[in-house]
């Protein structure tokens, strides 16, 4: 079976992308990857061996244009309203939370945070199917 390992995204710049990811989801510079026009960043933290890899390529100035598809990467926490205080108060661009029920039945709770290059990042209450 295949082993999920990375999501990859093209970002800007990097130094940005890295603080953002740092400071909303306490990833860290697991690795940095130099080549000749660009330079993969892969960004992990102990609960997972999932990571996120950023590439920038060189001399890019003009932001990505990220389409009408609506992709977005997932992760879970402890405590979603805590999350959602803790990102506006950093002045991170968030959604507003959102209890999502099935059947009557709580389904989800989450927002949607932005990163710097417009990438969305929906942040979930850990429990049920989302562990």
């Amino acid at each position: 079976m295949a082993k999920m390992i990375h999501s990859m995204i093209r970002v800007l710049d990097e130094e940005r992308s890295v603080d953002f990811y740092q400071r909303a989801f306490g990833l860290r510079i697991a690795e940095r990857v130099p080549f000749d026009g660009f330079t993969l960043i892969y960004l992990s933290n102990a609960e997972t061996g999932f990571e996120v890899e950023l590439t920038v390529n060189a001399g890019r100035e003009k932001p990505y244009d990220l389409g009408d598809g609506y992709g977005h990467l997932a992760v879970t926490v402890e405590d979603v309203e805590a999350e959602y205080r803790r990102f506006s108060e950093l002045g991170f661009t968030v959604g507003k939370l959102v209890d999502m029920p099935r059947d009557r039945k709580p389904f989800a709770r989450f927002f949607f945070a932005t990163d710097p290059d417009g990438y969305k990042i929906e942040v979930l209450q850990r429990g049920g199917r989302f562990q």
